[in-house]
């Protein structure tokens, strides 16, 4: 059991960073001589009072700031009323909970009542989940509302026409009960910014610790998975192709390392790369099973950018002019190469040895270690969301 003292003074801490990961707290306890046992019990504590609330996000267990304002309206709809139940019991107390069995009732009722988050089956009666959300995140009036899709079918097809219209999440089924609460949790409650999980990948502090932990664990693999010719792909189909790419591959790979378990580690680079890191055999299987993934979605990538396959294949459309090649590929660091780059980063930065901490590297360190020269593209983001630049090498 955690003293109030104790709960107190690590929820200061959270509340300072407004999101942190579980292993920055147990350093951070560790230094303060909070036993373990005790920070387990105080996180505990703080979830059930709501105070936070935490999410496996890429590998790594993230806690989250939360604030008590209004109770937020959601919008469950599922047509099976088992399923319907078990979404509200999961989600919890403190919302006002609408149920709807049916898709034609849909927008009539949310133009009269605006929800703050709607869940959202695929297969409905009437008017089926894609045509729902579609028509939400098209309306400047309703886009504003948080859409989980949740679906039984297939998700090849159905995952990528759910981001590219605008949907929040894509949950499949059968589901983990504490996911989606945690997901409607810190959507709805989260202090700061708006969540967005497709992308909100760990990032610098996150992928310098990955580093660091490769550099001294010989058992540890890292690399980078890059999305070959995403720049040229959103040239030609503009940045909300691109950025549906990178929202893609980002929830690909948060379902993989989730499945996976392990050390296994996703971050995301803030370009047309995201970076795995883990024991060897996990890292390979989770670059397996995304990749072939990422290949049965190509067709529907074709098809919803207006080409039709007709007598040809996905590979000699893809190879030609028209049509950028999009395909992944995962590039393993080098070792050697890693620990000299890094050496000379940390002379420039004046590191000093008998420090505990290098602290986090610059997104320029980053490309550095790596071995990147010039940045084809770069991701921005301001008050009205996400920005996809794409320049050429040299630029």
């Amino acid at each position: 059991m955690a003293t109030p003292e104790t709960t107190s003074q690590l929820l200061d801490f959270i509340n300072s960073k407004q999101q942190i990961t579980y292993n920055d707290l147990s350093e951070y306890s560790l230094s303060r001589g909070i036993p373990e046992s005790e920070l387990k019990a105080a996180l505990r504590e703080m979830e059930s009072s709501k105070k936070v609330a935490s999410r496996n996000n890429g590998g790594i267990l993230t806690y989250y700031t939360i604030e008590e304002n209004e109770i937020n309206d959601v919008l469950i709809v599922e047509d099976d009323r088992n399923i319907s139940k078990l979404v509200a019991l999961s989600i919890g107390s403190g919302y006002n909970i609408t149920q709807v069995y049916d898709g034609g009732e849909v927008l009539p009722l949310i133009r009269g009542k605006k929800p703050d988050l709607m869940i959202l089956d695929l297969m409905l009666p009437n008017k089926d989940g894609l045509d729902i959300c579609q028509t939400v995140k098209s309306d400047q009036n309703l886009n504003d509302i948080i859409v989980i899709l949740i679906s039984a079918m297939d998700p090849t097809s159905n995952r990528f026409k759910g981001i590219k219209y605008g949907a929040d999440y894509y949950i499949k089924k059968p589901f983990d009960p504490q996911e989606l609460k945690s997901l409607v949790t810190i959507f709805l409650k989260k202090k700061g910014k708006r969540f967005d999980p497709l992308i909100d990948l760990p990032d610098m502090e996150g992928i310098t610790k990955a580093i660091e932990r490769s550099v001294k664990d010989g058992m540890y693999t890292i690399g980078r998975l890059r999305i070959e010719n995403l720049g040229s792909y959103t040239e030609r189909f503009g940045e909300r192709s691109g950025i549906t790419i990178l929202r893609l591959i980002s929830q690909l790979l948060q379902d993989t390392v989730s499945s996976i378990g392990g050390d296994t580690y996703a971050g995301f680079l803030n370009t047309d790369e995201f970076l795995i890191a883990g024991a060897k055999q996990n890292v390979d299987d989770a670059v397996s099973r995304i990749k072939n993934e990422f290949g049965m979605v190509l067709p529907f990538l074709l098809q919803d950018e207006g080409y039709k396959m007709l007598d040809l294949g996905v590979e000699s459309l893809f190879e030609s002019n028209e049509v950028p090649k999009l395909s992944l590929l995962f590039i393993p660091s080098e070792m050697d190469k890693l620990i000299e780059r890094r050496a000379t980063i940390l002379k420039n930065k004046g590191y000093d040895s008998s420090s505990k901490s290098i602290g986090s590297y610059t997104y320029e360190e980053l490309q550095t270690l790596f071995g990147k020269g010039d940045l084809d593209i770069k991701i921005t983001r301001d008050s009205k969301g996400m920005h996809l630049h794409v320049s050429k090498t040299g630029d």
